[in-house]
């Protein structure tokens, strides 16, 4: 008769099972299906698969029961059969190891991927109906799995422990950093557990061995507490229509030694394994005499913390334009990107506008869905060769949230903190009409993840090394028919995390003078969008053609058949005379450029200093 589990993890290392799922998607069962399902339709197929790791060699076999709780389970309308499929996971994995083997319920994260923002008593209470089943049926002790908060860790494992002594192993999902997605340090994590009851604590999922490994190397190990690893067989990669893994089951041996060398006393994988790799690691762990639980057997493994160097005194930092037009008037000027690979105009224009003393150049993100040079790569040199403060536009439509986050990383990297978050007209209407509309998320969304990486939280909930600092701008129409319904999205702006507001261009004083009746309200500075028309056809265009923009019968009847310099004459005195309806209620000014026709908007700049006295430049610091 076998010891119990926690006899066994004082004297053996136990070999743990491989991938489940992964398995059963090379196995022919496709993504987007429950797999803990498979338990009742397949439990042949599932029997099979446990079947397979235990003549591998594994020792402790985790159930099928990873998603089988309420949250996870109602995406497939199984929410009603949460014990059906617990129940039936345990007995299958039971009926084919029977006494030879460890059997343990395995339990996945509920807030794990779009699933972070469920409610606490949600959590709760699918969590609290899962352990119940499980622990009402035979199992050896429960594995708590690929959990990327300590607190939601936490509260299962205390849950447990109102309820059972049976032995629990608590597993984060990590890649390699010192501390959980949540921000506590891991060797903090690990002691709390401890200190909870947990029996074992580990990494599975995320990452391959040597991703673990790093992780474990990061810990002073906990006495009498052994670790347990589950790693990936590396990355997956996308070959010929399927998912593939790369690490081998020789690579695998070969880590498990390292791995009972740190002190792991359960030795198994994760997403890609196979009964191969297995196998593998049955073989290069036989006979092999652990130490201590919870000693590892290197003292290199130990790592030995120096004290961390002085931070250096932070640089000066330079007004934001929140400071700025809290203060005084503050003029942003729009200035389209080049549609070919010639910068030389836009550089021109960009300079005009920077000895104009414009408070920052901003530059759109393919607006209207026609292909432009990248407004990152403008901004960088803009902010390098001229010290003008780029602000960039950053549209929902063309990235996917991967590419996103990294065009903001990279947009922090190179210190360009202030943005535009902005739907994007659809890619059918642009350019390239064939190409996709990506939309993966809203600009509601966009705004709430750029505030959160100012939190030091990436996109996927995981903790960044530093905090980014982006102030974050929301777009506003006001040229619509109820402007009470555009002034009510905007607040949802606002409470998404918006820090200023930048409008589209108005054409009517008298809409300004509507526009602050129906915001002043709000806490957070509005830029009045002003464009200067260039020619009687441009005006048409834009109010016929463009979505967004309405003029007023009063302007396109003034521009009506101008064209050349005396459109452009025009252009500029309506601009001005909508600058002093602005100016009596806004601090905050947007010109946009047309054409790339920078001359009319360094007229239009000036004209703003010269009514806000802004050669008095001592009060107004640029």
């Amino acid at each position: 008769m076998k010891a119990d589990l926690r006899t066994a993890l004082s004297r053996d290392i136990l070999v743990g099972d491989g991938a489940m799922g992964t398995y059963l998607y090379q196995m022919g069962f496709p993504v987007g299906i429950s797999y803990e399902e498979l338990n009742l339709l397949h439990p042949e197929t599932i029997a099979e698969v446990h079947r397979r790791y235990f003549e591998a060699g594994a020792r402790l076999i985790e159930t099928n029961t990873f998603s089988a709780n309420r949250e996870k389970l109602s995406k497939y309308g199984l929410e009603s059969d949460v014990e059906a499929i617990n129940r039936a996971g345990v007995e299958l994995a039971r009926n084919v190891v029977g006494d030879n083997a460890y059997v343990v319920g395995a339990i996945g994260s509920i807030r794990a991927g779009k699933r972070k923002n469920v409610r606490t008593a949600d959590v709760e209470l699918a969590l609290r109906e899962q352990i119940g089943v499980l622990l009402d049926s035979p199992v050896d002790g429960l594995l708590l799995e690929t959990f990327y908060d300590l607190e939601e860790l936490l509260l299962a494992l205390r849950i447990i422990r109102s309820m059972s002594s049976l032995p629990v192993i608590c597993q984060f999902a990590n890649e390699g950093t010192g501390s959980t997605q949540d921000g506590v340090p891991l060797q903090e994590a690990f002691e709390r557990l401890r200190d909870e009851g947990a029996d074992v604590l580990g990494f599975n999922c995320r990452v391959g061995p040597n991703g673990i490994l790093r992780s474990i190397e990061k810990l002073s190990p906990l006495t009498g507490v052994p670790y347990s690893v589950f790693p990936n067989a590396g990355l997956p990669d996308y070959v010929d229509g399927h998912y593939t893994y790369a690490a081998t089951p020789q690579y695998f041996a070969e880590s498990a030694l390292r791995f009972a060398d740190l002190g792991a006393r359960i030795i198994g994988g994760c997403c890609g394994t196979t009964p191969e790799h297995i196998a593998a690691m049955a073989k290069a762990l036989h006979g092999y005499v652990p130490a201590a639980p919870g000693v590892a057997r290197t003292e290199e493994a130990v790592r030995v913390k120096e004290p961390a160097p002085a931070k250096p005194a932070p640089p000066a930092v330079k007004p934001t334009l929140l400071d700025l037009v809290r203060q005084r008037k503050t003029v942003i000027v729009e200035l389209d990107p080049p549609r070919d690979l010639d910068i030389e105009k836009f550089m021109q224009g960009s300079k005009a506008l920077q000895d104009a003393h414009v408070d920052a150049i901003t530059m759109a993100d393919n607006s209207l869905a026609v292909t432009r040079m990248s407004n990152l790569a403008l901004g960088h040199l803009v902010q390098d060769k001229l010290g003008a403060r780029p602000l960039i536009h950053i549209a929902c439509r063309d990235r996917n949230m991967i590419g996103t986050q990294s065009h903001l990383m990279g947009l922090h990297a190179l210190g360009m903190d202030h943005v535009l978050a902005v739907t994007g007209d659809p890619a059918k209407f642009g350019d390239l009409p064939g190409s996709s509309s990506v939309y993966d998320l809203t600009s509601f969304e966009i705004i709430r993840m750029i505030k959160q990486l100012n939190d030091g939280i990436a996109f996927s909930g995981k903790p960044l090394k530093q905090k980014a600092n982006f102030i974050v701008g929301a777009a506003f129409n006001p040229n619509v028919k109820h402007l009470d319904k555009a002034v009510q999205r905007l607040e949802r702006k606002i409470e998404a995390g918006a820090d200023y507001i930048m409008t589209q261009p108005v054409y009517d004083a008298k809409l300004i003078e509507r526009i602050y009746a129906s915001t002043k309200h709000l806490n957070v500075p509005i830029f009045i969008g002003i464009a200067p028309l260039a020619s009687g056809g441009n005006a048409e265009y834009l109010h016929n053609e463009v979505p967004g923009i309405q003029l007023s019968d009063e302007v396109r009847g003034r521009m009506s058949g101008l064209k050349g310099e005396e459109g452009r004459a025009m252009g500029v005195e309506i601009a001005k005379e909508l600058l002093d309806a602005a100016m009596n209620y806004f601090n905050g000014i947007y010109l946009m450029t047309p054409f790339l026709l920078y001359e009319m908007c360094v007229d239009l700049t000036q004209y703003v200093w010269e009514k806000s006295n802004r050669h008095d430049s001592h009060l107004y610091p640029l």
